[in-house]
């Protein structure tokens, strides 16, 4: 007993400090705080009519600190809606829409464990004269919709969801009696991916509600990502189950953290422990740009948005009207012009500060309609409507159109009702609601039919604190998915540089792009936004950001340094102005004249014994050839011609012919002038008779066929070699028939065999100008040049390659010509004396004598 009154001595003072303070009216509510921010709880609107226009009190019962501004706003929007259709004399003429309103019934009925009266829980659940109502409005927690639905299809009562689509509330076996107002994310996926790529982000994080929902947008998610070349950085599934949440936060803590991925996208239900995850995330200061839909865009207790960061959130919404009448409703609405029950007045009080005299409950004091506009804007950017709202708005006239087609079909059942309360079979309502359509205030075209609801709009907002409890949402773009090969993405470039940093944000990527020049080359084991940068290959290229493969030029184009374009590569072959080609050709007339010059020196000395020794016909023979020879290299020089790509090859191989078949002739008169030394008839005709001339027609004969196989079959052509030389496409002369080439240089080989052979068993033959050793050198020294030639010519590319050509052609020629008559010039020109008959016999006699 004493214990008893030692409480009541402590508690009385707090209670008569109230009764001063507070109306003892309010006094129960008095501690009740909403410790969970602004989070969408569960509100049941039970619609009931009534048989004229009345006022009705909408905030009846229920509503108390619990409730959130985001249900307040529902409420609002609830208000609005009936309020439009009550006023409108072509929708329900003479009858009223009513609602019984009632929030956080699932959540009292955990707290309680049972009701006392299943009937003040349940509608329809009733006794005796309880009211009956017409449908109910469920949402936006869809579990709490799914655990009343049998109760409610027990009272033959249909229900429409109000919240985000749910798949589950779709099974017609369960639930065949619940219509869902909202339209099935069709193109979400497909509409955040093309959010994606406009931005460049092609390593992003996913984290969804491990259910049905969740896993079912992951799989589209993924297809979406795969067809556009974004990769999923990690994926999070947030079981709803409590327990294995704090057993797995600190693995779905680090793994965000440890991401390169900058970008995250959320989805799931707004009922699941995704909220817990994301207030830990905040206080753990995980920033990122997260990406989601507008059942995520609400505040966390402390005043700020629940996926906020330093970057911002982008939130996709459904495309709704702008309500313009709305925000009229907002600015004027006040307690004063509707009820005259004290919910609504206690609503103000809890939320808005305003006084309440402690005698009456009703009246509000110091309470102006700007502390609900101040307040609205602080926690919901405004006064429009959010994407529940405008399901909810839509649901109420989906129910007045119903009802009032149903009143079309039971005219004589109204007319016997009048002046009574109304009440109507909730289960005529069924069929009505399912083929339902109409346009709603607003211009949108509403229908509860699923098939044919084009729910594939969506607004794109970007939402980010300003200061605590304040925060800007700005629209930076649209997505519309109405056709699906050809969706179409529009993003305010000027809109998103105002509101957002992203220019400047590190982007969210796997890997650098790889820069033009480069192509990308996959590691193995590792997505495929995760590469390195190879530099193209010789002659390829690539022009843009992350190319796969690189380009090869045309054939008359190369690759730049950098290999990022293709140029037009430059025609170029030895032409006589360049200054290795005007070597050349001046090197081959001044060995054609000097020739020339010998020519002339033997016809001016043609009767000295030097001219005359080893057949004077072969050495005038052989100075022409070499001559020729000389002049042949200017066929090489400048633009290759048809005509003279055919000259060359038939001079080179016909002329070298005759000059090496000369000096085959010479070297074969040495040997028979030594042996007919020895009387004998048949070698001195031989000699006598110039057999040896006969050499020379002889090869050239043979070389003549050779060329005309070799013309007949594959002849020379002009080519272009767009290969050997970087950046340019030189002009060559194309031998044709390769073999038919070298059979022409190996029969000269042979026939300069021939002569090495032949000279070198005759170099130590006596003579008075001895022939036999000069032919023996300049033979060595022909075959030497064409030896080292083969190699060279192989090796050498480009113009070099004609250079060795010709190079060759003069070197061989000149040591025929320096190595056989440059001595005799020299005896002819320097030393006359020695080059007389009398000079000769006398030193024979001389040798005769020493003998």
């Amino acid at each position: 007993m004493l214990s008893l009154i030692f409480v009541f001595m402590v508690l009385k003072p707090p209670f008569i400090f109230c009764s001063l303070t507070d109306p003892v009216c309010f006094l129960r509510m008095k501690n009740k705080k909403n410790l969970e921010g602004d989070k969408e709880k569960d509100c049941f609107f039970s619609i009931y009519t009534g048989h004229r226009n009345m006022k009705n009190d909408y905030f009846s019962r229920n509503l108390d600190k619990q409730l959130t501004p985001k249900n307040i706003h529902l409420i609002f929007s609830l208000y609005f809606a009936m309020e439009e259709i009550n006023r409108n004399p072509h929708i329900l003429p003479n009858i009223s829409l009513l609602v019984d309103i009632k929030c956080n019934l699932v959540a009292d009925k955990r707290k309680s464990g049972s009701t006392k009266k299943r009937s003040e829980n349940f509608p329809n659940y009733y006794c005796k004269n309880q009211r009956k109502y017409l449908l109910v409005l469920t949402g936006p927690m869809w579990e709490a919709s799914a655990t009343l639905g049998p109760f409610l299809y027990m009272a033959r009562t249909p229900e429409i969801y109000y919240g985000d689509f749910q798949p589950l509330l779709s099974a017609h076996e369960q639930f065949p009696y619940l219509y869902q107002m909202s339209s099935k994310d069709t193109s979400l996926p497909l509409a955040m991916v093309s959010l994606l790529v406009h931005f460049r982000w092609n390593w992003v994080g996913v984290i969804i509600s491990n259910e049905d929902r969740g896993i079912q947008f992951l799989s589209e998610l993924r297809e979406e990502m795969q067809r556009n070349i974004v990769c999923l950085a990690f994926v999070s599934f947030i079981t709803n189950d409590d327990i294995s949440y704090f057993e797995k936060a600190n693995k779905y803590n680090k793994q965000i953290m440890k991401s390169s991925a900058k970008v995250v996208i959320v989805y799931g239900d707004n009922d699941s422990t995704l909220q817990i995850h994301f207030i830990a995330w905040k206080f753990l200061k995980i920033n990122r740009i997260w990406i989601s839909v507008s059942q995520f865009d609400k505040m966390t207790v402390i005043g700020d948005f629940l996926l906020d960061s330093i970057y911002g959130t982008l939130i996709f919404s459904h495309q709704n009207s702008e309500m313009s009448d709305f925000k009229q409703f907002i600015q004027t609405v006040h307690p004063s012009n509707y009820s005259k029950e004290i919910s609504f007045a206690k609503l103000w009080w809890i939320y808005l500060k305003c006084s309440l005299p402690s005698s009456n409950c009703k009246k509000l004091k110091s309470c102006s309609a700007t502390t609900l506009l101040k307040w609205l804007f602080r926690h919901q950017f405004g006064m429009s409507m959010s994407d529940t709202s405008y399901n909810l708005y839509n649901s109420v006239y989906a129910v007045a159109h119903s009802l009032h087609e149903l009143l079309q079909r039971q005219v004589d059942t109204w007319s016997d009702h009048r002046g009574k309360g109304l009440e109507f079979d909730s289960w005529q309502m069924f069929s009505l609601l399912k083929n339902i359509k109409f346009v709603n205030p607003a211009g949108d075209i509403v229908t509860m039919n699923e098939e044919a609801k084009r729910g594939t709009q969506y607004d794109i907002f970007y939402v980010t604190d300003f200061k605590q409890s304040c925060g800007i949402k700005v629209k930076i773009g649209k997505f519309s998915g109405h056709s699906s090969n050809d969706p179409q993405l529009y993003i305010s470039d000027e809109m998103t540089e105002w509101a957002t940093d992203f220019r400047q944000t590190p982007p969210s990527i796997c890997s650098s792009p790889c820069s033009p020049g480069h192509r990308k080359s996959p590691q193995e084991g590792k997505a495929v936004c995760c590469f390195v940068c190879d530099p193209c290959p010789e002659n390829e290229i690539s022009n843009m950001t992350n190319m796969d493969h690189c380009v090869k030029c045309p054939d008359d184009q190369y690759a730049n340094t950098k290999r990022t374009h293709c140029l037009k590569k430059a025609v170029t072959f030895l032409a006589f102005e360049d200054p290795l080609g005007m070597s050349l050709a001046g090197l081959a007339l001044c060995f054609s004249s000097l020739t020339a010059l010998v020519l002339a020196i033997f016809l001016k000395h043609q009767d000295t014994p030097i001219v005359k020794a080893n057949n004077q016909f072969l050495s005038y023979v052989l100075l022409i050839s070499l001559i020729f020879c000389f002049l042949c290299p200017l066929l090489y020089i400048g633009h290759p011609r048809m005509a003279t790509c055919i000259l060359q090859q038939t001079t080179f191989a016909i002329f070298f012919t005759m000059a090496t078949s000369a000096v085959l002739a010479k070297t074969i008169t040495v040997v028979l002038a030594f042996k007919i030394t020895v009387p004998d008839r048949r070698k001195r005709w031989l000699l006598a008779s110039g057999v040896p001339n006969i050499v020379i027609p002889i090869c050239t004969m043979i070389q003549l066929i050779l060329c005309g196989i070799w013309l007949g079959t594959s002849p020379p052509f002009v080519d272009a070699d767009v290969y050997t030389e970087h950046g340019h496409i030189l002009i060559v002369f194309n031998k044709g028939s390769v073999i038919a080439f070298y059979c022409v240089l190996g029969y000269l080989g042979s026939i300069s065999l021939a002569i090495f052979t032949v000279a070198f068993l005759a170099r130590n033959l006596p003579d008075t100008f001895n022939e036999a050793k000069f032919l023996t050198f300049s033979v060595m020294v022909f075959c030497s040049v064409w030896i080292t030639f083969l190699p060279v010519y192989q090796s050498t590319k480009g113009k070099a390659t004609v250079a060795v050509e010709i190079f060759c052609i003069l070197a061989s020629s000149a040591g025929l010509l320096f190595c056989i008559f440059a001595p005799k010039c020299y005896i002819i020109l320097f030393k006359p004396q020695i080059n007389s008959f009398h000079k000769i016999r006398k030193r024979h006699s001389k040798a005769e004598n020493v003998h």
